[in-house]
């Protein structure tokens, strides 16, 4: 159905191949030099900036340790993620804590491992963080509109009105914490480039507005993530997304740019796995049923939790590929009807596909295995290799 080319090259397909052979299924392989490419790619497009991996887009340790190696800040959700790292990184400067809803307890083991960089975007968190990180950097996280044209929204649970982050950088200032900067964050997967645009003017308006009104100098922007992976929506190049983003920041701050940080998760990770799902059954509902469902070992619960909604259109390729297609629902392996993948969206398989044919789900490296559930009908969690 998707040429396999445009999102695999040959020697790698051929590496993967041999690499996955003897493999169980379900299973995802991370190829490691794909990664490393694109944090090459991403740290050259934008020069000016520090780039903070979104740990858990893949928290896995091969992943973390080779970006550690390469120079990589880190963004962390959890504790369970900070000790993780912690493995790879003895510098806690290289660490934010960017979860914005987090126990007081963990604030307080943030703080106590060295880490001095807090995210928020609340009264009662922000008191919390004066109380367990005294004197810690602060940065506010705003809301930030059209997030919606993003294929993975990440609007309301996260961020403030601007209003009310002018409001909590005040207060920072007050509580003996340092008021940092502020973030955004512009949805996963976001293919409107205008969308920094509209976040870069709020914090533009921020910046002047507190200097001018409260003394008090912001030093950086967290421009959060957003940048793609290669599903199969198009979407513009990196450089593109570089050159926009760079004239955006340029016309609001000039040359004077604050501190720039990046915190890409999907972008960098995407593109690197291939998750491999065996079919367990093709079928029909009735005699004259034009389309069929194809039942596989892997599903919602044990991988592709990002098709919910059919948010996330992953390529799919089968070793049946060439035969005659036909449209099907694509359903996971549990008793529960909400493990469907994808109904709406017309995919079209190989009419051949029968019990033992293999599929294989390009651009799975983010947001596939850490996002299982752990014995769901029993079912072991998908197992993870590194290439």
């Amino acid at each position: 159905m998707y040429n396999r080319s445009d999102y695999v090259s040959d020697k790698e397909w051929s590496r993967f191949l041999d690499f996955s052979k003897d493999l169980p299924t379900p299973n995802i392989v991370v190829n490691l030099n794909t990664i490393k490419f694109n944090f090459v790619k991403l740290k050259d497009s934008f020069p000016y900036a520090k780039i903070f991996y979104a740990i858990k887009a893949n928290p896995g340790e091969p992943v973390l340790k080779m970006l550690a190696d390469m120079g990589s800040n880190f963004d962390i959700a959890s504790r369970y993620e900070l000790d993780k790292i912690l493995k790879f990184v003895n510098d806690p400067t290289r660490l934010s804590y960017g979860n914005t809803i987090k126990k007081s307890a963990d604030i307080k083991y943030f703080y106590e491992k060295g880490v001095r960089m807090f995210a928020t975007d609340s009264k009662d968190d922000l008191k919390s963080i004066a109380e367990n990180a005294p004197g810690s950097r602060v940065y506010v996280r705003i809301l930030v509109e059209n997030s919606d044209t993003a294929d993975w929204p990440l609007s309301r649970k996260f961020g403030c009105h601007p209003d009310m982050a002018y409001d909590l950088l005040v207060l920072a200032k007050q509580l003996g914490l340092t008021p940092w900067g502020v973030s955004f964050h512009v949805g996963s997967q976001q293919r409107d480039i205008g969308a920094w645009n509209d976040a870069i003017a709020k914090v533009k308006y921020l910046f002047n507005s507190l200097e001018e009104e409260e003394g008090i100098r912001l030093q950086m922007i967290d421009m959060g993530g957003g940048f793609p992976a290669s599903y199969i929506d198009p979407t513009n190049e990196l450089s593109v997304y570089a050159s926009e983003i760079t004239r955006f920041l340029t016309e609001d701050f000039g040359d004077d740019l604050p501190e720039i940080i990046l915190e890409p998760g999907r972008s960098l990770v995407g593109d690197s796995g291939i998750l491999t799902s065996e079919v367990i059954l093709a079928s029909r509902k009735n005699n004259t049923a034009l389309t069929r469902w194809v039942y596989i070992d892997a599903g919602k619960f044990n991988g592709l939790v990002e098709t919910m909604d059919e948010c996330i259109k992953y390529p799919i390729i089968t070793t049946k590929d060439g035969d005659k297609e036909g449209e099907v629902i694509i359903a996971g392996p549990t008793c529960d009807s909400m493990d469907v993948m994808y109904e709406t969206t017309k995919y079209k398989l190989p009419i051949s596909l029968k019990q033992g044919d293999r599929l294989y789900w390009l651009s799975t490296g983010a947001y596939t295995s850490t996002y299982a559930s752990v014995e769901f009908n029993g079912f072991p969690p998908i197992k993870t290799y590194y290439m």
